[in-house]
């Protein structure tokens, strides 16, 4: 067959490749043999000018993803697409592999069409088979249409565990500030004999550290067989140990990026390796789905922690107060037995003479003290040096107990000192809030006029 011939009626960047394959179904030399003149003058771009015949890698980053398409390609004589996002490089691939025929008993030839983008293109990626866009059609309705969005997630992870025919499908969120790990959805085909994840999830952040180097820039990593799993053992012993330990046998593995960062993985265990081809292209474009949905959930959890969390005490805020407030107000929770007033004696002098970053340990420590303290109640900073705690199911005399303990643990610090006041069996908690700032600002001239050396002008 002439190539150069046949290469000349393609315009895009397209090349000839051949895979050596044997009888065992393993493959051998896997070779760019031609080239058209979009592709020469590609690899001439890059400084690597083209020689026909060439290992695959001299043109190409080596990539086992890329040898099994090539392989299946033309072992089976199925053409093939995958759009692919080459995250180390910032760009995505589009692919397409045509088999062609071939004189030679061990040798298959087949086209190889590609492109080259620095964005995603929704067009590409809607070029799929009628199967895989309904599987990826319906993981993304579900993710987009539910209220409960970890909801929606375990559902979508259990419809890929039963499309990938898997005994376990996850999905791990990973955080590289803090070197942990956390499980986000998960599925278990009943009957397995493998484990939940919850089992190995203690450490297990060490083990997710060793998959960018197992990947090495792939978009995924798949195991399907005992000859996969041999060069695993040899590249990374450390997660090998643990599939052999879990009784794992074939896995298949995708980050979850989003922006450029990695958010973490999904993966699919003894999945059904009939059909690597099809689960490999579900699962290339849902993750991106599913990681760009998860990125939006992480976000609107940050957004939501900043809304009601107090960001210098890491205690509730006014904003939550004044609803939880309102909530009683409304009888949607039941009206607490005390309510505490404190404020802060000094705050302001310790701005003004040492600085606000002292005021501000001052006033960390100040919260710490009243959350340890009152830990079966509601803590707020109501503003500046005020405090405002509520505790539902408490006796006068605790509720005073505790005082005194905040009142004790205070004189140990340096210079937290608290003025505090308490309503105790108010029915209406407005009425109850004016009495205990009353009993605040008395407790407060009490404390001045026992040190009026303290007391700032």
């Amino acid at each position: 067959m002439n190539f150069d011939e046949l290469l000349s009626h393609y315009k895009a960047k397209a090349c000839i490749v051949s895979v050596e394959f044997f009888p065992d179904g393993t493959y051998g030399n896997i070779r760019v043999v031609a080239g058209n003149k979009a592709h020469c003058d590609d690899m001439a771009s890059l400084n690597h000018p083209f020689e026909p015949g060439c290992p695959y890698e001299a043109c190409f980053p080596k990539n086992p993803n890329f040898e099994e398409h090539c392989y299946c390609c033309v072992h089976e004589g199925k053409p093939l697409h995958a759009y692919v996002d080459l995250y180390m490089m910032g760009l995505w691939l589009n692919m397409f592999l045509l088999p062609l025929d071939s004189d030679q008993e061990n040798i298959g030839y087949c086209i190889y069409c590609y492109d080259v983008t620095p964005k995603a293109d929704s067009s590409a990626m809607a070029d799929l088979s009628a199967d895989t866009a309904a599987d990826v059609l319906k993981a993304c309705i579900k993710l987009r249409g539910s209220g409960d969005i970890k909801h929606a997630f375990q559902d979508v992870v259990e419809d890929i565990r039963q499309i990938c025919g898997s005994d376990h499908c996850c999905i791990l969120l990973t955080d590289d500030e803090k070197c942990t790990c956390s499980i986000f959805a998960e599925s278990l085909r009943r009957g397995s004999s493998l484990y939940p994840m919850a089992r190995y999830i203690e450490g297990f952040y060490t083990i997710t550290e060793t998959w960018p180097g197992t990947l090495a820039g792939s978009t995924c990593i798949i195991l399907k067989d005992e000859r996969d799993m041999d060069k695993l053992r040899e590249q990374n012993p450390v997660w090998s140990a643990s599939l052999d330990y879990a009784g794992v046998k074939s896995v298949v593995l995708f980050p979850l990026r989003h922006g450029g960062k990695l958010l973490g993985y999904m993966w699919a265990l003894n999945f059904n390796i009939d059909d690597v081809i099809k689960i490999k292209e579900t699962l290339e474009l849902t993750t991106f789905f599913i990681a760009s949905e998860i990125a939006s959930y992480k976000l609107l959890n940050k957004l939501e922690v900043m809304s009601t969390i107090d960001s210098l005490t890491g205690i509730k805020n006014r904003n939550v107060m004044n609803n939880y407030v309102d909530q009683i107000v409304e009888g949607q929770v039941p009206m607490p037995k005390a309510v505490l007033f404190a404020d802060l004696n000094g705050l302001k002098r310790v701005n003004d003479e040492q600085g606000h970053v002292a005021g501000d340990k001052m006033l960390r420590k100040a919260a710490s003290i009243l959350q340890s303290i009152f830990h079966d109640g509601e803590v707020f900073r109501a503003g500046g040096d005020e405090f405002m705690v509520l505790v539902s199911e408490i006796d006068e005399s605790e509720a005073q107990r505790r005082i005194d303990q905040v009142h004790y643990l205070s004189k140990i610090t340096d210079d937290v000192r608290f003025s505090i006041g308490l309503s105790y069996g108010e029915m209406d908690i407005r009425a109850a809030m004016r009495h205990a700032d009353e009993c605040m600002y008395a407790d407060k001239n009490a404390y001045y006029m026992a040190n009026p050396e303290l007391k700032y002008r």
